[in-house]
């Protein structure tokens, strides 16, 4: 190997080039020994190799490996980012690399797929490649494993210090003992660590005498690791490597921990465990990345990098069952065993490798990116001061509703209700007029609340907070409240919901009603209170139910305050699926038009739902008419937001509902959020192939109160600000960058942050 020292030198010691070594020529399989008619399936049939930098994150690597078409072959792809095209594996000694030849004598690199079945391993056949070439790039791999596992260049290694990675099946090597184990994570409540007393000396610093510094944690430590890698993110920069550290989860109360990072002397963060955390776990860099909150200062965000598997795997068990406890109040081994393991495998977050650097813009990227402080008058419509009425100081927009056939947007101010209209003309939302001083036919004013469209928009359906008995109805054309309906002398109404999710597309009058801890159906036809008894159903305990949402066919999902989710075919039965909580209230809920998926909104993440059943008796119905397997219920998958992105904003995430685009006859393809002055979309297809953390963003001046897509319409969203409604193709929405984040360049500085000398 040592005749590559001087090529070597060429390419590790720049650290401004990105790919190191590149083999432009071969072909991708994966290896299943166990398997006897799949053995070796061909992935790429040509493909070349990289071993890339990974940026912004110091000593780490990534071997890449590339579709590669021939020409005018990608053309004829369909027009999607996302085409399976790479395929990234961050390099560690765990890949157990080696090298082999095909029965051809053609040289092959082979690699264990840690995603996949212990058996499974991936195999890289670098057709052509001659014997130098092949030594060159074994040698980068090995380089790569040296800087990653001892956090140090590579520049003056030997030969003789890389033998260690070089692959020999007989040898299993076991980690040094550690000063401090990890106590194995329990699938019962939180179990508490001993910890060690406090370690003594007899020397006194600057001789006078003072008690020796020694760090005292905050609490009672469940879970301790001696050897961690933080990074905390610094702008432009990207996540810059702290060293390494203690890490600690302490239990500070009944139901309350925080986490902490320490030397042997002091304490370095103490950081306490809620959903502003935004916790976000990625298994491929076995790393956890969160945001820390603090009032009057800026969001930051950390990261910690665990040394194995093992490890990463016990933080986030310990870390789930703590966060389910703040939220829940109660110990984890209260639930049932696979109520425990849904609640666990929110973990499994399937995506790509985090990509810690902005992404990358091409040119005309960087020219369409929308400045925020640049105008926006060609989409952004501002209220007719002349038209409106003035609105009592203080009010603001606060719910918007977007019409079903007439194109009409409703958004509530105060007790007044302005009208939008769509200018097919300039694609904007133009101010209409307002119903104003909403009141009950007897002339009480109130401010609604649930608004919803009722009979192809000609009736709004609303409640007024002091009858939570009653609903209203208001005449759309007549501008005016001229109904109240009594639903019933002792059950509240809190949440309301169309019959289906397009019958307020046709002249449908019953609706699906909401107490905290009951579902019926309330008919406006009838005389005396308007719930249907035969069709009322009360649920023991305190469910808190915080919404409902009906599909095409009528099937029910229901969320609660508590974070649970039911899934129900009728009204007056129970459930057919009761999923448990992950701790996190549910703040809105909805569902596709087959139901086949569910999107429920937290404060920090947006938690999907496949209801689809995988295996058993009843495999390939829905969750809606079925119950799931105990052994096989639907893994939860969460959509956040980067935490690097979060910290960018600088304010606490707080998400308001999100929707999926909604229209008769048309499939769901993406799905639109926002939260402060930021407007957020997924492109469901990729979120389906598990691209989880991919999303475009756009920022206003004002803040975001509610945005949905136009009815029937997957490309322009309705947008209710603060104090304006506006549309937006979803085309403006760009990845998030420093400058569509609307930040500026420079991020905060370690020294701000913290007082301990790095």
């Amino acid at each position: 190997m040592n005749i590559f020292r001087s090529l070597i030198g060429k390419v590790w010691q720049d650290p401004n080039a990105a790919e190191v070594v590149k083999i432009s020529t071969g072909q991708l399989y994966l290896l299943r020994p166990g398997n006897i008619r799949t053995s070796r399936e061909c992935i790429y049939n040509e493909a070349m190799a990289t071993i890339r930098r990974v940026p912004n994150v110091e000593h780490n690597f990534l071997l890449v490996i590339t579709r590669v078409y021939e020409e005018g072959g990608q053309e004829l792809l369909e027009d999607e980012d996302e085409t399976d095209e790479e395929r990234e594996f961050l390099i560690s000694q765990e890949l157990e690399f080696r090298t082999d030849k095909t029965l051809e004598g053609e040289p092959t690199f082979v690699w264990r797929d840690l995603a996949g079945d212990v058996d499974e391993f991936f195999e890289f056949v670098a057709i052509g490649t001659n014997e130098p070439t092949k030594a060159f790039f074994e040698t980068c791999m090995y380089r790569a494993m040296y800087e990653r596992k001892y956090m140090r260049t590579a520049d003056s290694v030997n030969e003789p210090d890389l033998e260690e990675f070089v692959y020999k099946p007989p040898t299993i090597k076991k980690p040094p003992p550690r000063r401090k184990v990890a106590r194995a994570p329990s699938t019962s409540s939180v179990e508490e660590v001993n910890p060690p007393p406090p370690e003594t000396t007899n020397t006194s610093p600057k001789g006078k005498g003072k008690a020796p510094v020694v760090k005292q944690l905050p609490g009672t430590p469940v879970y301790e690791l001696e050897e961690v890698e933080l990074y905390h993110w610094e702008g432009e920069q990207g996540f810059i490597n702290q060293g390494i550290f203690a890490a600690h989860i302490v239990k500070t109360g009944q139901y309350s921990y925080v986490l902490c990072a320490s030397t042997d002397a002091d304490i370095l963060l103490e950081h306490e465990c809620n959903s502003s955390m935004n916790p976000k776990f990625n298994p491929r860099m076995r790393s956890v990345t969160w945001n820390h909150v603090e009032e009057g200062q800026d969001v930051t965000s950390w990261l910690f990098a665990f040394p194995s598997e093992e490890e990463y795997s016990k933080f986030c068990t310990i870390y789930l069952q703590c966060g389910w406890e703040t939220l829940n109040q109660m110990p984890f081994d209260k639930i049932k065993e696979e109520d425990k393991k849904y609640v666990l495998s929110s973990t499994n977050e399937d995506v790509e490798m985090l990509d810690i650097e902005d992404e990358e813009e091409d040119e005309e990227e960087v020219l369409s990116e929308l400045d925020p402080d640049e105008s926006e008058s060609d989409e952004d419509e501002d209220y007719d001061d002349e038209e409106e009425p003035r609105q009592p100081e203080g009010d603001s927009n606060s719910q918007l509703t977007v019409g079903y056939r007439r194109d009409n947007a409703f958004v509530v101010r105060g007790n007044n209700i302005g009208v939008f209209r769509h200018d097919s003309d300039n694609g904007t939302m133009k101010y209409a007029g307002t119903i104003s001083k909403i009141s009950t036919p007897k002339g009480q004013v109130f401010k609604p609340e649930n608004i919803m469209l009722h009979e192809q928009d000609s009736k709004m359906v609303m409640m007024n907070p002091a009858n939570p008995h009653s609903l209203y109805q208001a005449d759309i054309e007549y501008g005016k409240v001229v109904e109240e309906w009594k639903v019933h002398d002792d059950i509240t109404v809190s949440h309301i919901a169309p019959t289906d999710k397009f019958a307020p597309t046709t002249h449908e009058q019953t609706l699906i009603g909401a107490s905290h801890n009951a579902l019926f159906r309330i008919d406006p036809r009838i005389s005396g209170t308007k719930m249907v008894d035969s069709q009322y159903k009360q649920y023991a305990g305190k469910n808190k139910f915080s919404g409902v949402v009906t599909t095409a066919s009528g099937k029910l999902a229901v969320a609660s305050e508590k974070g649970d989710l039911r899934l129900f075919d009728s009204i007056g039965k129970n459930a057919k699926t009761a999923l448990p909580p992950l701790g996190d209230p549910i703040l809105g809920i909805d569902a596709t038009a087959d139901g086949r998926w569910i999107v429920a909104t937290t404060k920090t993440y947006l938690l999907l739902i496949d209801t689809l059943i995988g295996e058993g008796k009843y495999q390939g119905s829905l969750g809606f008419d079925r119950s799931f397997p105990a052994t096989a219920k639907p893994i939860p998958r969460r959509l956040r937001l980067r935490n690097e992105h979060v910290a960018y904003m600088n304010h606490d995430i707080s998400l308001t509902p999100a929707r999926f685009n909604t229209g008769e006859g048309q499939e769901e393809n993406a799905i639109v959020t926002s939260t402060g002055q930021f407007v957020i979309a997924w492109d469901f297809a990729k979120v389906k192939k598990g691209l989880l953390d991919r999303y475009e963003i756009k920022k206003y001046e004002d803040t975001v109160v509610q945005d949905n897509f136009r009815f029937g319409d997957d490309k322009e969203i309705v947008v209710a600000l603060k104090n304006n409604v506006i549309q937006v193709n979803k085309k403006a929405l760009k990845k998030p960058t420093r400058k569509s984040l609307g930040v500026a360049a420079t991020g905060a500085s370690r020294s701000s942050i913290v007082n301990t000398p790095y």
